[in-house]
This record gives structure tokens, C-alpha cells and sequence, in this order.
């Protein structure tokens, strides 16, 4: 094989690293060459590079991304010794989550036996296969035996799921609800009914965060487990007590918390009652808990409950961990999951607890409120956020426990990483917002008095982005950051209707008055007008008080956009604005422009409001390639409109001469350059996708992005208004919290940009 062809074969099979959007390649195999590039002969040549360094195999094949779920079958659920065969339904269906959540590749492997060593064998000999070993439903005590031995003989992350996943959900649950109740972990009591596997792992790692040992009484099936007790197993010899406790009665009487791994109903009422103020109860026996969640809040108001079903508040579900500590063992190659790893799990779950909870997640759950509180003290497994929460810390965990062999740099990059390995790609919106830290603005919010509003600027303010400015009545704004445990006390609160606000009322009514004199206000309605929240935001930016305005949350797009072209206006250059929506679809970004301001352009229109989303996409980091959309494509039509658009294009390249652009064509054409190559190869298209559609009018920009929008579930961000002298954007109505944050990092990167072309009014067009 030549140089050339071994080179290609080994990039080829280098797409597939790990760390891709994609693990296995997906190039073509529609000829022999591909055929021969992507088996024999090409896919000699990376055999021979792992030959030569056994590492290799992490470069040039899917064994990064591989993990095996291995079970025997003999504990199935809840339901005991089922054998291979009918816990595979349990297998594939983990398989299914590893994949969903943290884009893991897995195959199921139910073994045919009982015996350890066997056991361990085939483990073993599957080792330059996979990536990792997730362990699921093997009994006590042989799993703890089965995971030890792995562990100290192979050199690849192992975990079995069922101690250890439960075990880090409900250390992060004690952790928040000690929090709430305002006990020190160093003093509780901690009652155990269960002294299975998961029963036990939970105990070490309660003992791990603090809990104090001898403050511990585990119970099974005798009863308490006490040191005079004959026959004890190591691990239960471990946790064994000398009080006088002989029962779960008697143990729960002032006990702290409760924690249930065992069987349903062994919990009464008068147990429960007999446990100190603001009890702690994890009952987590399914189907049915240890004590039925109704009856338990029927007999304490003052609880804090934990199940392990999905209709009740407080789901304990491994979900919340195992996808997501092994992405990041995974990611730096880690050689094991250790403990250090696993209590970095238990943090990075507790702490996600208390950020505001994104919308999508209210929706999924049909919840109008979701923040922390005795109802709250674990994240919801369908939270977008767990996988760049929970697998950055274990990774840097395994980094600094010294068991990482491909150890992360840039951190920024891995996050992005995470996003896009899963098809939320959002690598645009981060770069934006590494922008926006660099230099945060005082943003206006103009609709102060909505729960989003406020949860959005919870959000920009802890991050760094923006210093928010609310607007609205006081006490109402206030009310909602306290029902929604925000914490804003400190943030600038402006009321343009009360008394307080009379001078600069006045200040601002001058200036408004001088600049609309002739346009029919008179100073009575400028001071009227003033005590609009739109204008009143839009004259902060115009007199220096602030650097940028959002609003439209909750008002029509013309009432709102309105008061900011009266009181800002545009650049000399445009005298006209557009609004552009950034598409993020599976072919990356996609600008689409004009979708909120001009009707009916012209061509002089069109060529302008390419040239501004040109602008907007340089500075997003994108080199711009414009498609200019009609019915017709390059003259096939000679009607109205496709002559219009032809003409804005010979504008366009007669002004623009750098920015390729091209039309009028048809809008699947511009995306088929096959098509392109062989019908138009003169197009500047020809030769690339365009990431800029212009349309040739506001209706069909419109019905456009919608469409794309509801229709592929392409994500939405816009409108980004271009053309104004200052930074102001308006919000679709009705729009998440996270669209907000996305807006609001979007203005403030307009207001810096704004503000470095200041001198230059023609230059200043980002948006």
C-alpha cells in the first residue's frame, strides 16, 4: 500500500476516535473504495499501529465508547433468581440509557453461570473489547467479591450499578435534605432496613460525607444487626451496633433518617411518628416503598420523602448516575471508578439541585415550579444538565486521584464536547458566552415582573454574563424571587411608575421630547410615555444607563419593538432593521433572514439585510455563504419577484464582492451541490452549504423557520435584531427561560460589539 492510501485509511479510521461527534465512521461505503478503505486492505494499517502500541486501539476503534452490561441473573429488580435469559429484558433496556443519555455504545451480556470464578473468567477474557464494565444484578455476597476482583485485575472502569448508583443518589438526597433541615450529618442517626449490596454501599458512602459510624443500626430480615450476633458476614460484621436496639421499632425511635432497601410495608405509622423532627425517609423498595408515600405524608407534615418510583417527588433512580460517571471515566480513560470519583458524583448532584431548573425539565415533568426544597432534593433524570454536570466531575475527579490516562485540558471545549456528542450543539451560543464574560453588560429586562424574566437573570448573573437591571413593580418582583428561592436582593430594581422614579422620569422625558417633537408628542405624552417599561429600558440605553434591553416576553412583537426604534433608532448605513433567527439543525447552524421587519423588500433591501446577518455571522465565528431563495432558480422564471432577487444578488456582488453569496435558487438546491455541480456549476454555492438563506419576503422567512422549527425540532434562537444603534432584542413570545439566556447573551455580545465600533457608525452592523 502506497503512503498516500496507508495516510487516508488511518484518518478514515481516525474519525471514529473517541471524543467525535460520532464514535463508529460513518463515511459512505458505496463503492469498492470505500469498501476497501473502510475493510480489506485499509483497515490493515491501523491494525498494525495498535500492534505496534496497544494504545492505538483507543484511537483508531469504538473500544472508548464501549461498555459491556454483564449479569447472571441471579437478582433480577426486585424479583430474585431469574437466570440469564429473563434478566436480559433488564440489560437491554440499561443499554438503552446509556445511550440516550451519554451517547455510550453497549452491549448486553447475560452469563450462563453462577459460579464466581467462572464468572471473573469471561469478564476477563472480554477485557480488549470494551471501554468498561457496568456489573448489574448479581447478589449478595457474591457481587462484592465479583467487583473487588475485577477491579485489582483489570485496567479498565468497572461498577456494579446497583450498589454504587444508588448509593451516590442518595448520598447527594442526604446531603440536601441535612441542608434543609439544618442537621449536622456528624450527629444524625441513621436507621437501615436492608443489608444487600446497595444497603451496604449507601452506608459507605454516607460514612464517606461525614456520617459518624457508631450513630449507624442496620437491620435485615432478624432483626438489628448487633456485634453478639453469631455468623455475621465481613461487610455486615462492619456495621454491626452494641445498643440495645433489637428491632426496627425500637431502632427508629429519635432516629434522623430512615433509609429502606428491603421490603415493602416494614415502616408503620407509629414508627415513623416515633422518629425526631424533620425526619429523613428514603424508602426505596420497589414497586412498593417500605411505607406507602401517601400514608407517610398523611401521618408527618414535617418529613422529607424519597421513593424509587416515578409518580412521586424524590425519585431515587440510578439513572441520575451510572450514564453519566462513566462518560466521564470513559473520557479520560480512567483505569478504575474510584471512590473519589463516585463522592465527586454525590457533590455535582447536590449542587445541580439548587441551580434553577430549566424549563424543557418543568415540561417533561408537567410542573409550573421546580426548585429546591423538601420536594426537590435530587435532580429529575430527564435534566439536559446532568451530562455536563455529573461527567466533568467525575473526570476531574479520576484526573486528580491520579487513575486518568488521557487527562482533559480544556475543560470549555470537553463541556462543548458533551453537547454536541448528544446533538444538542450549542457550540456557538458557548463561544458567545465566553465572549460575553469577558466584559458583562448592564442588561435592561422590561418585563422584571415574570417568574422567567427573573429565573433568566438569576442565571446570566451567576454566570458572569450580564448585570441584570429589573424593571416593573417592586413588590411583585420581589415576591417572585422569593417564591421562587432566587437570590437577587441585590440586583437594581427600577419601577418607572412610582414616585422614586419622578427624576429621572423628567431627565428622560426631556431627551424624548427633543428627539420626537416633530413626530407628535408633546412634553406631556413624553412624560407619559416614559412611564412605559419599553420606553423608559429603551431611553436607559440612550442616555448611557444601561447597555442593552430585552423585552417582548409577553407583549406583541410591534409594541415592543416600537418604543426602541422611536427612542434608539438605527444606523445611518441601514435606516432600516432586520431580524435574523439562527437555526440549529443537524447540518449546524442556519441563519435565516428577514423573519420579523420588512414585508415586501427590495432588492436594495434584500442586499442589506444580507450584508447585516453577514456581519452577525463573522462574529459568530462563521464565514458567511449566502443563498438568496425564490421560486426560480439562477433565471428559470422571469416574474417579479425571482427578477427582484436576481437583481439584489448582482448588487450584492458588485458591493460585497468577498462574501459568497449567490441566487436566486431554489431552496433544496441550495443545499444539493451535486445538483449544483452538474446544472449550475458557475454558482459560488457550488462548492459548499450556505449557512445564510435570504428570503424574498418577510411571510415566506416567516412560515419558514417555523416550520424547520416545529417540524425537525431544529432549535430556534432570535430574533437577533440587526441595525440598531443600540443593543436591544426582542424575545418570541411566550419563550423559555433558556431561549431568554440565549437572547440575553446574544445582546450583551451586541453591546460590546457596539461599543468597539462606536466611531465607526458604517461598520457597526453586527446586529
Amino acid at each position: 500500500m502506497s503512503k498516500i492510501r496507508k495516510e487516508e485509511a488511518l484518518r478514515y479510521h481516525e474519525e471514529g476516535k473517541p471524543g467525535k461527534i460520532e464514535v463508529i465512521p460513518t463515511t459512505a461505503t458505496k463503492t469498492q473504495r470505500d469498501l476497501a478503505l473502510a475493510y480489506s486492505p485499509g483497515v490493515a494499517e491501523p491494525c498494525k499501529e495498535i500492534a505496534a502500541d496497544i494504545e492505538n486501539v483507543y484511537r483508531y476503534t469504538a473500544k472508548g465508547n464501549l461498555v459491556a452490561v454483564i449479569s447472571d441473573g441471579t437478582a433480577v429488580l426486585g424479583l430474585g433468581n431469574l437466570g440469564p435469559e429473563a434478566s436480559k429484558p433488564v440489560m437491554e433496556g440499561k443499554g438503552v440509557l446509556f445511550k440516550i443519555f451519554a451517547g455510550i455504545d453497549v452491549f448486553d451480556l447475560e452469563l450462563n453461570t453462577t459460579n464466581v470464578e467462572e464468572f471473573i473468567t469471561v469478564v476477563k477474557a472480554l477485557e480488549p473489547t470494551f471501554g468498561g464494565i457496568n456489573l448489574e444484578d448479581i447478589k449478595a455476597p457474591e457481587c462484592f467479591e465479583i467487583e473487588q476482583r475485577l477491579k485489582k485485575e483489570l485496567n479498565i472502569p468497572i461498577m456494579h450499578d446497583d450498589q454504587h448508583g444508588t448509593a451516590i443518589i442518595t448520598g447527594a438526597a442526604l446531603l440536601n435534605s441535612l441542608e434543609l433541615v439544618k442537621k449536622d450529618i456528624d450527629k444524625i442517626k441513621v436507621v437501615v432496613s436492608g443489608a444487600g449490596a446497595s444497603a451496604i454501599s449507601c452506608l459507605k458512602i454516607f460514612v464517606d460525607l461525614g456520617v459518624n459510624r457508631q450513630n449507624i443500626i442496620v437491620c435485615d430480615s432478624k432483626g438489628v444487626i448487633r456485634t453478639d450476633r453469631e455468623n455475621l458476614s465481613e461487610t455486615k460484621e462492619f456495621f454491626a451496633t452494641d445498643t440495645d436496639a433489637h428491632t426496627l421499632e425500637d431502632a427508629l425511635k429519635g432516629a434522623d433518617v430512615f433509609m429502606g432497601l428491603s421490603m415493602a410495608n416494614v415502616m408503620t405509622p407509629e414508627m415513623l411518628l416515633s422518629m425526631a423532627e424533620n425526619a429523613i425517609v428514603f424508602a426505596l423498595a420497589n414497586p412498593d416503598p417500605e411505607i406507602n408515600y401517601e400514608l407517610a405524608m398523611q401521618t408527618r407534615d414535617d418529613i422529607i420523602m424519597a421513593t424509587g418510583r416515578s409518580d412521586y417527588n424524590n425519585q431515587v433512580n440510578n439513572v441520575l448516575g451510572f450514564p453519566f460517571i462513566f462518560r466521564g471515566a470513559l473520557d479520560v480513560r480512567a483505569t478504575e471508578i474510584n471512590e473519589e470519583m463516585k463522592l465527586a458524583a454525590v457533590k455535582a448532584l447536590a449542587e445541580l439541585t439548587k441551580e434553577p431548573v430549566p424549563d424543557i425539565v418543568k415540561i417533561a415533568y408537567n410542573q409550573q415550579t421546580i426548585s429546591f426544597s423538601k420536594d426537590y432534593i435530587i435532580p429529575k433524570p430527564l435534566d439536559p444538565r446532568l451530562l455536563t454536570t455529573v461527567a466533568p466531575a467525575v473526570a476531574r475527579a479520576a484526573m486528580e486521584s491520579g487513575v486518568a490516562k488521557n487527562p482533559i485540558t480544556d475543560w470549555d471545549k470537553y463541556e462543548a464536547d458533551l453537547i454536541v456528542r448528544m446533538g444538542r450543539d450549542q457550540s456557538i451560543i458557548r463561544r458567545l458566552g465566553n465572549m460575553a464574560k469577558q466584559d458583562p453588560q448592564r442588561v435592561v429586562f422590561a418585563e422584571a415582573d415574570n417568574a422567567k424574566i427573573l429565573m433568566a437573570a438569576q442565571i446570566v448573573k451567576d454566570d458572569g454574563i450580564a448585570e441584570p437591571i429589573l424593571l416593573g413593580d417592586e413588590r411583585r418582583i420581589k415576591r417572585l424571587i422569593e417564591e421562587n428561592n432566587l437570590e437577587l436582593e441585590d440586583t437594581r430594581i427600577i419601577d418607572p411608575r412610582s414616585e422614586d422614579s419622578n427624576e429621572l422620569i423628567e431627565k428622560y422625558a426631556k431627551t424624548f421630547f427633543e428627539k420626537r417633537k416633530r413626530r407628535g408628542f408633546n412634553n406631556y405624552e413624553a412624560q407619559k410615555a416614559m412611564r412605559e417599561r419599553n420606553y423608559f429600558g429603551a431611553m436607559m440605553l440612550e442616555e448611557g444607563d444601561a447597555d442593552a434591553l430585552i423585552s417582548g416576553l409577553s407583549r406583541k412583537y410591534s409594541d415592543t419593538i416600537r418604543p426602541a426604534l422611536e427612542v434608539v433608532g438605527t444606523y445611518k448605513s441601514h435606516r432600516k432593521v432586520a431580524g435574523i433567527y439562527m437555526m440549529i439543525t443537524r447540518k449546524g447552524p442556519i441563519f435565516f433572514a428577514d423573519t420579523t421587519m420588512i414585508p415586501n423588500p427590495t432588492a436594495e433591501d434584500l442586499v442589506g439585510i444580507a450584508a447585516m446577518t453577514s456581519n452577525t455571522v463573522k462574529e459568530f465565528g462563521l464565514e458567511p455563504r449566502v443563498a438568496f431563495l425564490s421560486y426560480s432558480n439562477f433565471g428559470s422564471s422571469d416574474d417579479e419577484e425571482p427578477r427582484t432577487v436576481r437583481k439584489a444578488v448582482e448588487m450584492m456582488k458588485e458591493q460585497y464582492p468577498h462574501i459568497v453569496a449567490d441566487g436566486e435558487v431554489q431552496a433544496n438546491i441550495a443545499f444539493n451541490n451535486d445538483i449544483l455541480k452538474e446544472n449550475y456549476p458557475f454558482s459560488e454555492l457550488a462548492n459548499g452549504e450556505p449557512n445564510i438563506l435570504v428570503f424574498p419576503n418577510l411571510a415566506s422567512a416567516n412560515i419558514a423557520y417555523k416550520l424547520i422549527q416545529e417540524i425537525s425540532g431544529a432549535e430556534a434562537i432570535g430574533p437577533i435584531l440587526t441595525g440598531m444603534k443600540k443593543s436591544v432584542h426582542i424575545l418570541q413570545l411566550g419563550s423559555s427561560v433558556r431561549e431568554i439566556v440565549n437572547m440575553v447573551t446574544i445582546a450583551v455580545v451586541d453591546a460590546q460589539l457596539k461599543k468597539k465600533y462606536a466611531v465607526q457608525d458604517n461598520k457597526a452592523q453586527f446586529m
